[in-house]
């Protein structure tokens, strides 16, 4: 027996909820990011003076030193704190990839608004512990227990799925995918912006920190007031119908295995968080590229996609926009490798906007699609986990219950160490010339391999 069907304004209501606490949630996150190489080298400049040769930093540093010299091109030494930052993405990503699916299954069996609230709490506690990270130890494990209990954007896909018919689910997806283009656009300049208000000498970023952690304080109590619980199997037991009385369901009928869903996931995103990761390189060599520049850069992909994804990838089927998507992709990986201008530069940053908007969101909406009621927060758990991006991506995808999480995280983790080490091997021509092919067999795999589901069609 199906959960009883939620009423147009009740849902509209809930998406308000996730809509309002996503954006509020994504643009704290956001914060950090353009921080990074600042504050990473603000710890390598306080154990420098304190002399402590053999702290937790200066032996990652060394540590990332002896990759360093394992390259035939020298890496010089400004790129320290680039390789450091990539390394406690890849930490992030690994640990989201190990949580996921567990937080996917609890909410699968205690709920999504218990499960969101528990992990509000792991979220509090980690910028509780950035704003007082006087060292970098400290730091460090706001880091850790930011990746362990990050569950927020993953329990608001599967939300959205459980309130949403065939019809409904790709649009409210791609309202998923807006908040993120949002907050990318504007958190990190804001961010940026907290960062030049010094409050506590011991930690100059202490004023971003203590506002991010008001922004997640306010989401938390936002959430645990307004928000209703939305797994189906509530509102089975809300209506009256007892476990007894109830008829079994339907057998579910696939049309894409959960294993090719993952397997698609992975696969992009282990080719697109190399081509990620090389970005700060590439514009630093080719272009001399600072800080802002940088951010104007990604503030522009930002915008674009959230234009995209608010007007055309909710009105598109979700495999039409995981198909252009994967296309805009291939061809701005053969665009970076053969780029001299700063326009052809945009123009491949154009293409990454398409992807931004469309692959990811496309994957969580067609894994939704196989998913069964009662499965549905683990098997989007592991989507997530097997190719979701991280705090340092260009694309940042929403997280859905447990299989669709795992594939990605496990991509973003492996993906920049490769791609890092063929881009210096063998040079920015070749790398991305493979980065494209690999991106082709993408392409392969989501023409040849996936077929819109069923229930998709039926509308």
């Amino acid at each position: 027996m199906s959960a009883t069907p939620i009423s147009p304004e009740r849902r509209k209501q809930i998406v308000k909820v996730i809509f309002i606490s996503l954006l509020l949630d994504l643009i704290s996150f956001t914060f950090i990011l353009p921080l990074f190489p600042k504050l990473l080298e603000f710890y390598r400049n306080q154990e420098s003076q304190q002399g402590s040769s053999n702290s937790v930093l200066n032996r990652i540093f060394l540590g990332l030193n002896s990759y360093k010299q394992s390259f035939a091109r020298p890496i010089g030494d400004r790129y320290d704190i680039v390789l450091l930052g990539g390394a406690m993405g890849s930490l992030f990503s690994l640990l989201q990839a190990i949580a996921s699916p567990f937080i996917g299954s609890l909410s699968d069996q205690y709920g999504r608004r218990t499960a969101l609230l528990w992990s509000m709490a792991g979220n509090i506690a980690s910028v509780a512990l950035w704003l007082a990270a006087t060292d970098f130890r400290t730091f460090l494990a706001s880091r850790v227990v930011g990746g362990l209990s990050e569950g927020n954007v993953q329990l608001a896909t599967a939300m959205a799925a459980d309130i949403s018919d065939e019809k409904q689910r790709g649009p409210t997806m791609a309202l998923v995918g807006v908040c993120f283009s949002i907050a990318f656009t504007f958190g990190p300049a804001l961010g940026a912006a907290l960062a030049n208000v010094e409050t506590i000498a011991a930690n100059p970023f202490a004023t971003a920190a203590g506002f991010s952690l008001f922004l997640i304080v306010i989401e938390t109590i936002y959430l645990y007031i307004y928000l209703p619980e939305t797994l189906p199997a509530s509102r089975k037991t809300a209506s009256g119908v007892s476990s007894k009385d109830a008829k079994a369901p339907a057998t579910h009928s696939r049309t894409n295995s959960h294993l090719l869903l993952n397997f698609t996931h992975f696969v992009f995103i282990l080719f697109f968080s190399g081509m990620e990761f090389s970005f700060p390189f590439m514009t630093y060599d080719l272009f001399a590229y600072t800080s802002s520049q940088s951010g104007k850069l990604l503030g522009f992909i930002g915008l674009i996609a959230s234009i995209l994804q608010g007007s055309v990838t909710r009105r598109l089927h979700p495999l039409r926009v995981v198909q252009i998507g994967v296309i805009a992709c291939a061809a701005s990986f053969f665009l970076l490798g053969r780029l001299t201008t700063e326009r052809g530069l945009y123009g491949a940053a154009s293409l990454l906007a398409v992807t931004t908007a469309t692959v990811v969101t496309g994957l969580n909406s067609l894994s939704s699609f196989e998913a069964e009621e009662g499965e549905r927060g683990g098997k989007l758990g592991n989507h997530r986990s097997w190719g979701e991006s991280n705090a340092n991506s260009l694309i940042p995808a929403p997280a859905t219950g447990s299989l669709t999480v795992i594939q990605g995280q496990l991509g973003r983790s492996c993906g920049p160490l490769l791609f890092c080490t063929l881009y210096w091997w063998a040079g920015r021509d070749v790398a991305y010339a493979i980065g494209g092919a690999g991106m082709l067999g993408v392409c392969a795999l989501v023409f040849g391999g996936l077929r819109a589901p069923l229930k998709s069609l039926q509308n």
